[in-house]
């Protein structure tokens, strides 16, 4: 049978209308957004971040590991947006990512600027904070990740804690303390403090904040000022074992990990000692959950279950045990 060129032109088109959908159709499956296992809404958790092979390790009360998500960015730093989200960061990404937890999938993904040095989330207002090591600044959003205020601040802006309407911002290798209103971010006080200050809680019951740090160069920190909430004036200091970073305040108690000597304390509010334990291999960070106090080994990938001063048990997490978020349903 001899074809008319019509028909020929006809049937080129033919093909390459299907060549066309099929590399659509490929382009489309290789851009789909990767998920992950889900974590059911009512399931209370504790969440490893690890950076050495970006993971997250979501473990329960028992020890039992729920699920593990394993990460192609290198991300070095999460945050719960509430009770059903959680934000990834990194300090060398021009993007954060915002996933459902009870999904496994990305909710959105937010352009910023490479230098993000970490990300506080404020509950009360449903915003969150960055701050950036190379402009300096911290940046508010509202929980959808549009973008609300922006402020210049000292060198490396990097721990965040909130009180009432004021965001306390720690500049890390700088002698200042930036106190901002989080509104408008207008800074509002300056208080001086040591370099390479790192690690921050508010306890609302004396009126202090308190700080943690490594120290710089010859002399490495080995104590955590308090200092007024309002004033910023310097209430005095507690000792602590070499280079205290991790602080977390619970309902009657001052939780602190010291890396330089994995060494954890437990103060009272007064800053009096309750109990001390050397636990993991360079810890960085501490939290409470349920009955249990959990510290993540940045160098033996293990988080320590410790409960009345006591270990109970193990559990074995991704390499760099970095941060550690907390969700307790009632």
């Amino acid at each position: 049978m001899k074809y008319s060129k019509g028909a020929e032109v006809i049937k080129l088109k033919k093909w390459a209308f299907f060549i066309f959908s099929l590399l659509q159709i490929l382009w489309l499956a290789g851009c789909a957004e990767k998920s992950y296992e889900p974590i059911e809404r009512e399931r209370s958790f504790i969440a490893s971040l690890n950076i050495q092979e970006p993971s997250l390790d979501f473990i329960d009360e028992d020890g039992n590991v729920l699920a593990t998500w394993l990460f192609d960015k290198a991300y070095s730093g999460a945050i719960l947006l509430g009770d059903d989200q959680v934000l990834l960061y990194g300090h060398q990404l021009n993007n954060i990512d915002v996933y459902t937890i009870s999904t496994g999938e990305k909710l959105y993904s937010k352009k910023v600027e490479i230098g993000t040095t970490n990300v506080y989330y404020d509950d009360n207002i449903k915003q969150f904070f960055i701050t950036n090591s190379k402009t300096n600044t911290v940046t508010s959003f509202d929980q959808e990740g549009n973008q609300l205020a922006t402020q210049q601040l000292g060198n490396y802006p990097m721990s965040m804690a909130s009180y009432r309407d004021k965001l306390y911002v720690i500049n890390f290798k700088d002698t200042k303390l930036s106190v901002l209103n989080m509104k408008d971010l207008t800074i509002e006080q300056e208080w001086p403090i040591k370099k390479s200050a790192h690690g921050i809680a508010v306890l609302e019951e004396t009126h202090e904040l308190w700080i943690g740090g490594h120290g710089e160069g010859s002399k490495p920190n080995s104590s955590v000022k308090k200092y007024d909430l309002t004033t910023g004036q310097l209430h005095g200091e507690i000792d602590m074992p070499l280079m205290p970073v991790g602080l977390k305040k619970t309902k009657d108690a001052v939780l602190v990990v010291s890396h330089g000597h994995n060494e954890l304390y437990v103060a009272d509010f007064d800053g009096h000692i309750k109990w001390q334990q050397e636990v993991g291999a360079n810890p960085f960070v501490v939290n409470q959950f349920k009955d249990y106090i959990v510290v993540a080994g940045y160098d033996d990938h293990t988080l320590y279950f410790i409960k009345d001063g006591q270990k109970e048990k193990t559990v074995d997490v991704g390499k760099g045990a970095f941060q550690l978020l907390v969700r307790e349903e009632q």
